[in-house]
């Protein structure tokens, strides 16, 4: 027991293994201090990047938006039709829904006065080709007896004068048919386009001041929406956005369209909105939506649009 207690003893004074695990401890401390730290500093820097995602999120306007809007046709497929000269309406071949050709005569106008006055102008056109005819030939016979001597100067002269005058003559009479033709062609009322009657202003035997309408034509296979979008949703909305189309009273399906057209300025409302809480002075975008797959709904019907993230569309879905 002496011994024992002697090398313990002496353990401890020449630095054993106690002293150096008390050496070390303060070093460990500090190690684990310094990983505390990081491990502080690291979770700091995440949570911050996280705010500043957050708040970049929040600061970047969400996508989607609801708008209201209507059926109409692409540029030039829908024509409003007129006369170009006022008259009686001799003829109108036009009934609704019916498909028509472009240039398919479509009305008349009575042209009985301008049918006599061309048939006078293309008499008059004949009678100065053979007054044209006979100065040809007397300048002819003039012209080879000067050559020979037998007649004055002069006489050649009026000769040729007498031939230009009836060349004249003949312009003349023919520019009066040309005129004339053109005339009783504005009489005539053709299909500018092909498509189908939408609507018929007037009937036959009415008379129509010039550019009075008669009657519309539509292209029913090139036709999209133009959506009604508040000026403060325009960020909202990017080209290729899909769309989702309903129709108030068809509470059983909806149909499909995509963005194809966002232009650069902002109008006036042209909708009255339906929900009666909705501004009615506000600006808005008119954005072209095309439609991607077939619809029921007719030329200027009213339609409820979701369009990007936007869901549900506005009214019963």
């Amino acid at each position: 027991m002496k011994t024992t207690n002697a090398v313990s003893r002496s353990e401890l004074r020449g630095g054993g293994p106690v002293r150096w695990l008390t050496r070390a401890l303060p070093l460990v401390g500090v190690a684990l201090l310094g990983v505390t730290v990081c491990q502080i500093q690291r979770a700091g820097a995440a949570r911050e990047a996280s705010a500043a995602d957050a708040a970049r999120a929040a600061s970047a306007p969400a996508r989607g938006t609801r708008a209201e809007g209507r059926l109409v046709t692409y540029p030039g497929a829908e024509v409003s039709v007129g006369a170009e000269v006022g008259g009686r309406i001799a003829l109108l071949d036009v009934v609704e829904k019916r498909a028509v050709t472009k240039g398919q005569v479509l009305a008349e106008l009575d042209a009985d006065e301008e049918r006599a006055a061309l048939a006078e102008a293309r008499a008059r056109v004949a009678e100065s080709e053979a007054d044209l005819r006979w100065a040809e030939a007397e300048f002819g016979r003039v012209r080879n007896l000067s050559g020979q001597g037998a007649l004055a100067p002069q006489a050649l002269d009026r000769a040729r004068r007498e031939r230009d005058a009836a060349e004249a003559r003949r312009a003349l009479a023919r520019s009066a048919v040309e005129r004339l033709e053109a005339a009783l062609a504005k009489t005539r009322i053709v299909a500018p386009i092909d498509g189908v009657v939408v609507e018929r202003a007037a009937n036959a035997g009415e008379i129509v001041e010039p550019g009075a309408p008669l009657f519309t034509i539509a292209d029913l296979t090139r036709t999209r929406i133009e959506a009604d979008v508040d000026e403060f949703d325009a960020a909202r909305v990017a080209l290729g956005d899909p769309v989702e189309i309903t129709v108030e009273g068809i509470t059983d399906r909806s149909w499909r369209g995509v963005v194809e057209e966002i232009p650069d300025s902002v109008v006036s409302r042209r909708l009255r909105p339906l929900d009666p809480g909705r501004p009615t002075d506000t600006r808005v975008l008119i954005v072209k939506i095309a439609l991607t797959e077939p619809t029921p709904i007719k030329l200027g019907q009213r339609v409820e649009l979701a369009i990007g993230a936007a869901s549900p569309p506005l009214g019963p879905s």
